[in-house]
């Protein structure tokens, strides 16, 4: 009797068991509720996401996430909450000594920050490399459109 068989039927059969429960999470589209997202500022206080939101521009790295920053620092501190408008930047990933310069850096911009600072909050959320994400979203929460912008361009995003 061939004992190699029955192992490797065995490990064939758990493996595919296991690569079934795996469940990726479906990107974000039009008609979606926008999750909703606990988290806090660059001051470290609670951010709850304001009811009359309309638009969430989202950044995943460093670099769009300065121009994004210099594009509302530029605006002025009323500018997103006068465009119902959340800033959401994702610094999961930042290392702790990057985080001892960055947040005191963040902690001069004149608008609020909502750091998405937990692993996989932002999977789901579609992305252009150097881009930000723009949400639109209609009085229920639902996600109306999806577009990137690029801050370099002096171009309004919402």
């Amino acid at each position: 009797m061939n004992i190699q068989m029955p192992f490797k039927r065995i490990v064939l059969t758990t493996l595919a068991i296991a690569l079934s429960s795996i469940v990726r999470a479906e990107m974000l589209e039009p008609g979606d509720a926008f999750p909703a997202i606990e988290a806090e500022d660059q001051h470290a206080k609670t951010f709850p996401m304001p009811t009359n939101t309309k638009h969430i521009a989202v950044t995943f790295a460093m670099g769009s996430g300065k121009k994004a920053n210099k594009y509302f620092s530029d605006k002025g501190a009323e500018y997103l909450p006068n465009n119902n408008a959340v800033f959401l930047s994702n610094i999961f990933g930042m290392p702790g000594i990057a985080r001892v310069f960055a947040l005191p850096k963040m902690q001069k911009y004149p608008h609020r920050i909502k750091l998405a600072d937990e692993k996989g909050l932002l999977d789901n959320f579609p992305e252009e490399k150097g881009m930000v994400t723009i949400f639109t979203l209609d009085d229920q929460g639902i996600i109306k459109s999806i577009k990137f912008w690029n801050p370099a361009t002096g171009k309004a995003p919402f």
